[in-house]
């Protein structure tokens, strides 16, 4: 995506903008649509209707190159994950019981981004054969998501208790938070104060191709890094029911405090390369860990609106992180982006370290818990 926004004239500013802005729609209708799954007490619709909208904006990319028709097609994207986020957690968190829930929320995660390896792989081979030929691309996407969608039909659902909560406005819809326990506004404050500072991926493979790397070597470093991810996703998630969340999620920071840190002073293929995948063990070892904490904080019923405002308020906050990503590149150089960046991500985890939570499922109080 970055890659091709560079080369129909987007500058770096505008493409963390539009990221920005698209997270900001997700975040908006995540807490929104979370809460009514809750209300209603079905995830199915939600998640078929989620991948149905994001599937439908692949290939109206490859349509017009203008701005505001990119912009359309990303909105599109990001209201469909928006849609489709807080009922999928949910669902996954329904069927699973605190012993196992690292493990059922990572292998999520793992095979999520399988998806993610696949697809760069299928897009390294065609640009190889056709090199800046983009457009096709999102073309042929549209083919996988049909396919995706067709497979959610085949769940079953175990039907939540509805929570009798009314579907508050969309523009109220993180009303929850004020409502939510202390435990759970604790951690999640901290996992958003990183999120503001946390720009978007697109930075990095940005700044890979200015330090000369070329697009389909960009692309095999995108790639790399999901692999690293999908291969240590389960893994880390199994360690985090043993272990607790919390030292998973403080360890996944530090490990993004060093590839922040060293990114802005790489320059070599190897060296992007062990950053990268140091970047896909960060990953498993917070997106996923993260959720399955943050559902331990939260009474049962209100499981859809507690992750889906989490989720949402954190793709809120990546609207400020992109953009300001993009300005702090454009006026004082790629540095100080991801300088100050791994700066908070140590802030952070010496916060999640020592602060006290009690989980809603019966957990302990305290740094250990």
């Amino acid at each position: 995506m970055p890659l091709y926004l560079q080369s129909i004239g987007f500058s770096v500013f505008f493409i963390g903008l539009l990221e920005g802005v698209a997270e900001a729609v997700a975040g908006l209708s995540k807490g929104y649509f979370g809460q009514w799954s809750d209300r209603v007490g079905r995830r199915e619709p939600f998640v078929q209707w989620g991948y149905g909208l994001s599937a439908l904006s692949k290939p109206l990319l490859a349509v017009l190159a203008t701005p505001a028709w990119v912009l359309l097609a990303r909105t599109l994207d990001r209201l469909g994950k928006g849609l489709r986020t807080g009922a999928r957690d949910a669902l996954l968190s329904d069927e699973t019981t605190p012993a196992d829930r690292g493990k059922v929320f990572g292998f999520h995660r793992s095979m999520d981004t399988l998806g993610a390896v696949l697809g760069p792989l299928a897009a390294l081979g065609w640009l190889a054969a056709h090199p800046g030929q983009y457009r096709p691309l999102f073309l042929w996407a549209f083919v996988p998501g049909v396919v995706a969608i067709g497979i959610t039909f085949a769940l079953r659902e175990r039907r939540a208790v509805p929570s009798g909560r009314p579907v508050v406005p969309f523009w109220a819809s993180f009303r929850y938070w004020r409502q939510a326990p202390l435990a759970y506004r604790r951690v999640v404050g901290g996992l958003l104060a990183f999120a503001l500072f946390n720009s978007s991926d697109a930075f990095l493979l940005l700044l890979a191709r200015q330090r000369g790397l070329s697009a389909p070597t960009v692309i095999g470093l995108y790639v790399l890094y999901n692999l690293t991810y999908v291969l240590s996703a389960w893994p880390l998630g199994h360690l985090a029911d043993r272990l607790g969340p919390r030292r998973l999620l403080v360890g996944g920071l530090l490990v993004f405090a060093g590839v922040y840190g060293g990114v802005a002073l790489a320059h070599d293929l190897w060296a992007f390369g062990l950053l990268f995948a140091l970047y896909g063990l960060y990953a498993a070892a917070t997106e996923g860990v993260g959720k399955a904490w943050v559902s331990t904080l939260c009474a049962k019923p209100d499981t859809g609106a507690a992750l889906g405002t989490f989720a949402g308020l954190s793709s809120l906050v990546a609207l400020g992180a992109s953009t300001g990503a993009g300005l702090l590149w454009q006026y004082y150089g790629p540095g100080a982006t991801f300088g100050l960046a791994a700066a908070v991500a140590l802030g952070v985890a010496a916060y999640l370290a020592r602060v006290r939570v009690v989980s809603q499922a019966g957990g302990s109080a305290g740094p250990a818990s």
